[in-house]
């Protein structure tokens, strides 16, 4: 069954998910971010300009078929067509159709009270479903 997290309390979601996305490229996953075309594109700079020392190769889905089998970290807007099923970075809003494929879903919820609110939903979603869901509050950590 797929392992779902929520990360809570992030103070700047995109930030964020650039310093997990490198951890777990680093450590060999692969992995596919989902999100809403303006977000994924803020995501795409972040990840360009947020290190001096340490890149995260990425691309978005619909970029040449080898630049998206080599990439460790595939951007799209939906899961549909991508290539890797391993790990689930969920920007979006909604509970990630076909997220049930892959072995692990990750969550990033800001601080805002409109992000808050339709995690709640999504968390539910999952739980209904039989999900077991881990919390990482991040508020309760220094820094990430």
């Amino acid at each position: 069954m797929t392992e779902v997290a929520f990360h809570f309390n992030a103070p700047d979601r995109v930030a964020y998910a650039c310093r997990l996305l490198r951890k777990a490229a680093a450590s060999g996953a692969k992995l596919v971010v989902i999100g809403s075309p303006d977000v994924l594109q803020q995501l795409d700079r972040a990840l360009w300009t947020f290190s001096a020392v340490d890149f995260v190769p990425h691309c978005f889905l619909e970029s040449e078929s080898h630049v998206v089998a080599a990439s460790p970290v595939i951007l799209s807007t939906s899961t549909h067509a991508v290539p890797h099923q391993q790990v689930l970075l969920n920007l979006g809003q909604l509970v990630p159709e076909g997220f049930e494929r892959f072995e692990r879903v990750i969550e990033v919820v800001g601080q805002e009270d409109e992000d808050r609110q339709s995690a709640r939903s999504r968390w539910k979603s999952y739980a209904d479903r039989g999900y077991v869901i881990t919390r990482h509050d991040l508020a309760l950590k220094t820094s990430y």
